[in-house]
């Protein structure tokens, strides 16, 4: 569909996504607590490979998967003929993305919300998840902490950092935070068995404050901020933000 704006991402790291984000089972179970049952499926927005997707489903059932990117979608394509599991991909656009159905979990995580660099497309997504929020559902966004990369910074601009992916690889990140702007881009040379690729990602670097007003504005309240899978309270230091939302009904109905 042409009129899906792609930002790229997929055609950069869909051949080695899977060696930076390992699959997220723990993550799976965590997110399946949320989910309230009675048969409602689940959507998550930036579906990518399927690396919560697939584990989520084998708890959950029936999950649409929405993504802008072919390549991404491709290789979770290629996941499920390998091993069928009741996951549907969808080449949409996660801002406008719209369905009949209703969703007992709603979730956009590992730092999606943040590649939308306008405020007005991140609120949108909100709406997309409200909308698509079933009775007793919960929207879980999971995004990168600010402070968390100031502080990695250590007030620098600039800066330059190495992780390693396991034996013989690692991803290689030259790192460019515009502070007043709230504007984080990254450049990456991805190492492994001697080659390189390049990649690179710009996000907004979104504060949980935001993403609340985003949450209320489209009828959602938080129920709880999270800093880690395992469930652990946010505190402020941790890479990543965890926010959990109900609709504000259902909270009222408590």
């Amino acid at each position: 569909m042409s009129d899906i704006q792609d930002l790229g991402y997929g055609r950069q790291f869909a051949d080695f996504y899977h060696r930076i984000f390992p699959p997220g089972d723990d993550t799976a179970k965590w997110l399946a607590g949320l989910h309230p049952g009675d048969g409602m499926p689940a959507l998550e927005l930036g579906v990518g490979t399927g690396r919560v997707a697939l584990p989520l489903a084998a708890h959950v059932g029936d999950l649409v998967g929405v993504d802008s990117s072919p390549e991404m979608l491709d290789v979770l394509r290629g996941a499920l003929a390998a091993e069928p599991r009741p996951v549907t991909p969808v080449h949409g656009d996660i801002r406008t993305y719209r369905s009949e159905r209703r969703y007992g979990l709603v979730l956009c995580v590992c730092g999606t919300l943040s590649m939308l660099l306008d405020p007005a497309e991140q609120q949108q997504v909100l709406e997309t998840c409200a909308l698509a929020l079933g009775p007793g559902g919960a929207v879980v966004i999971e995004t990168h902490n600010p402070a968390f990369v100031e502080a990695m910074h250590e007030g620098r601009a600039k800066d330059t950092f190495f992780i390693p992916c396991g034996e013989n690889a690692g991803l290689q990140s030259y790192s460019l935070v515009n502070y007043e702007r709230q504007i984080w881009h990254l450049s990456h040379i991805w190492h492994e068995g001697g080659g390189t690729r390049l990649a690179s990602e710009t996000s907004r670097l979104t504060t949980p404050d935001e993403i609340d007003t985003y949450a209320e504005r489209a009828g959602l309240l938080l129920e709880a901020r999270y800093g880690s899978w395992q469930g652990s309270p946010f505190t402020g230091t941790e890479p990543m933000t965890i926010c959990v939302y109900r609709s504000a009904d259902d909270l009222r109905e408590q």
